[in-house]
């Protein structure tokens, strides 16, 4: 990780004693030396990320017990060398995104210690060698955009949890025997050969997030019996010759976003339980679909999901579908005439009658918001916490305008309200609940006032007092002059944000400790601890010095140390909810670390919590790029520079942990706060040498925690 250039010299060849060659991320070009390939100890070469040439010495692996071999992101040629395996350590070979060309070589075959097989982006062909598949701990295999043939054996390895084969020749059928690889999480076989139907095993994979069978040639039906795929998110088996219907448990699964069915000889009607799904992305078009389509995906944000679908209707007007009332209509006109009179009449007496019911009841409602109003405007109570700020009824209820309004939302709407002085002001939240003094706008009012009135920290948002009627809620809080995280790292060009610069990574870094010590004390300094469950860039608040204020604690539960609080839904934002969460509804202190996890990787990333790309959140798509490449590269462009590399990794792997989808795994947020603290006690020395300290050794040397190998854990 500097900026070296020239080749690697011959030199290098004579030492016997060397056991590691690390260069990754240099500008290195030119011919690794053959002599390499000759030394008796060498068991890890990572030169991956430079403009390497040529092709690797043939003799590697055959004179020393190789362990590790990354040299993906070059520009080498030819053959992968055949003796990697000889000396019966090989653990893995990153060599995607170059030139390679040839078969797998030899000893892959029979190579037990094997665990990672990351071969992508290449020219690599031939028929891959049942034996290949079989090792007990080979976990990953991304071999996709090559030329592979051959197939694949009933059954694969059982440590097995990426198989990502996309863009090949392989042909036969899937495995019959895949459920023994009961740990895999992503399965890509698109664009492929593949014959014969889905075998049913693949139905009992639980773990299975993304299924991808896209372009091949496979037949039958879709699997019945699902519901095993509580985690999938994406399922693409377009381009195939399925038949059949679509099974109704599909509209079941609980995680599903992306589905596309498109291109085959599906028929039947759409499920009504598809209709429950949140998806991102739906495609059923071209197949021989018939019926009303669910009411739920009557939109235009499915405008192309049914096209070519000469039996399905809608009532909206949904492209190149017919209307289902055009249906019924011509259905009534087989009607006798006498009977259509009769209808007619029924219909217009009853209308009248619902008219006038309607009427009275509008004008007794009336009656009664006046009478509610009055009270509501002419009774209050007012209470403060915090006397740093005085205020009065009057100049809160007399700023609620609507030129004062700087935000809304499903909590209610939020004001800058002037008090005492032009330049002195407060923010103020307006909760509404007609009708029902126990909504949940009320519930949430509650626990704002309970919480925030009882504790005080420099990053908690100071809840100056409250203001209460029948059935309006005033909250009042200190008000905060840069808004929120969110609004700087993903609505820069919004209002009177336009004109701002983006924000640096001084200021980034110091908002996840501030962060870090408010979570950190609501967790370990409250007594009992208070657990705030919507923890979210939005929901972090910059002063005038971009010191950070977590607010928003309507979601908050007090609970027992150690004990997990039973919730009745899930509660929070999407991209921040902790999986188990999601999955059991239990919440202990792990899901606001969860939370904070996702917020230190849009610091470090820029990206939006929802969005890591198309098909992932950010902490997947963090998760999962870990793996494949270096974490400098991962980075926010805009932001990352010199010596604030090395801080940036080091948040990033901080976001990892912390983002685990097991809660055991994480830290706690007083650990949390502990590393960058840590962090920030060395930033001068980072500025003064302006290079990678102790936290950038080498990928493959780091911990399981924190490593930053393209061959993972």
């Amino acid at each position: 990780m500097n900026e070296l250039t020239g080749s690697i010299p011959e030199g290098f060849g004579e030492w016997k004693n060397l056991t590691s060659l690390v260069m990754y991320r240099n500008r290195l070009s030119g011919k690794i030396p053959a002599s390499i390939g000759l030394l008796p100890l060498l068991t890890d070469i990572r030169l991956f990320v430079n403009d390497l040439t040529g092709e690797l010495p043939t003799e590697l692996g055959l004179h020393s017990k190789l362990v590790y071999l990354e040299v993906n992101d070059n520009k080498l040629s030819g053959k992968l060398p055949e003796n990697l395996c000889f000396g019966g350590e090989f653990y893995g070979i990153s060599a995607f995104s170059n030139k390679f060309t040839g078969e797998l070589p030899k000893s892959f075959a029979v190579c037990p210690s094997l665990t990672h097989v990351m071969l992508y982006k290449n020219m690599l062909g031939g028929e891959v060698p049942a034996s290949f598949w079989s090792p007990v701990n080979l976990s990953y295999v991304q071999i996709h955009d090559n030329m592979f043939s051959g197939d694949l054996p009933d059954k694969l390895s059982s440590s097995l949890k990426r198989l990502e084969i996309e863009n090949n020749r392989f042909t036969g059928r899937i495995p019959l025997d895949i459920a023994s690889s009961a740990q895999l999480v992503v399965f890509d076989g698109s664009n492929n050969l593949f014959t014969s139907e889905i075998p049913t095993g693949l139905t009992a994979l639980s773990l299975l997030t993304s299924l991808s069978l896209d372009g091949n040639e496979i037949s039958g039906s879709i699997p019945s019996d699902i519901m095993s795929w509580k985690s999938l998110n994406t399922l693409t088996l377009s381009r195939n010759q399925i038949s059949g219907e679509i099974p109704s448990k599909i509209g079941l699964l609980p995680s599903l976003t992306k589905l596309d069915l498109s291109e085959n000889q599906i028929s039947g009607s759409v499920p009504l339980e598809m209709g429950n799904l949140k998806l991102n992305f739906l495609n059923l078009s071209s197949n021989l679909l018939s019926g009303k389509i669910p009411s739920q995906l009557e939109n235009l944000a499915f405008e192309d999901s049914f096209l070519n679908n000469s039996g399905l209707c809608s009532n909206v007007g949904i492209s190149n579908l017919m209307s289902c009332n055009s249906l019924s209509s011509r259905s009534s006109r087989k009607l006798s005439p006498k009977f259509i009179v009769l209808i007619v009449i029924v219909v217009v007496v009853v209308m009248i009658l619902l008219s006038v019911i309607l009427v009275l009841v509008a004008i007794r409602s009336i009656h009664k918001r006046k009478e509610d109003d009055e009270e509501d405007s002419t009774t209050w109570q007012a209470i403060q916490f915090q006397r740093l700020v005085d205020f009065t009824e009057l100049q809160i209820l007399s700023g609620l305008i609507k030129s004062n309004l700087i935000g809304s939302g499903g909590c209610g709407e939020v004001y800058k309200v002037s008090i005492n002085h032009p330049d002195k002001f407060v923010a103020v939240k307006k909760i509404s609940s007609k009708g029902k003094v126990d909504s949940k706008h009320a519930t949430q009012f509650q626990a704002e006032v309970e919480i925030l009135g009882n504790i005080k920290h420099n990053n908690i948002v100071k809840l100056m007092g409250y203001m209460s009627s029948k059935y309006t809620k005033l909250l009042v809080y200190e008000y905060m002059d840069n808004g929120s995280l969110d609004q700087w790292l993903h609505q820069r060009n919004i209002g009177n944000l336009k004109q701002r610069r983006t924000l640096d990574w001084q200021k980034r870094f110091n908002i996840a400790v501030g962060v870090a010590q408010g979570l950190s004390y609501i967790h370990h300094n409250c007594s009992p601890p208070i657990i705030h469950r919507d923890v979210k860039s939005s929901n972090i608040l910059l002063d005038s010095e971009f010191k950070a204020k977590v607010a928003d604690f309507g979601l908050a539960k007090i609970v027992q140390a150690g004990e997990p609080f039973s919730a009745s839904i899930v509660a929070g934002t999407f991209g921040y909810i902790a999986p188990e969460y999601g999955r059991t509804l239990k919440v202990n202190e792990k899901v606001d670390v969860y939370s904070f996890g996702v917020v230190l990787l849009e610091l470090v990333t820029g990206r939006k919590a929802s969005k890591g790309d198309e098909d992932r959140s950010l902490a997947e798509w963090a998760s999962d790029r870990s793996l494949e490449t270096s974490l400098d590269l991962l980075l926010d462009e805009e932001v990352k520079e010199g010596w604030k590399m090395a801080e940036m990794t080091s948040v990033f792997r901080l976001g990892l942990m912390c983002t685990s989808t097991s809660p055991s795994n994480r830290p706690t947020m007083s650990e949390a706060l502990q590393y960058l603290v840590r962090r920030s006690s060395s930033q001068e020395v980072h500025k003064k040498k302006a290079l990678v300290a102790a936290d950038n050794v080498a990928p493959l040397l780091l911990s399981t925690h924190l490593r930053t190998s393209n061959i993972g854990a």
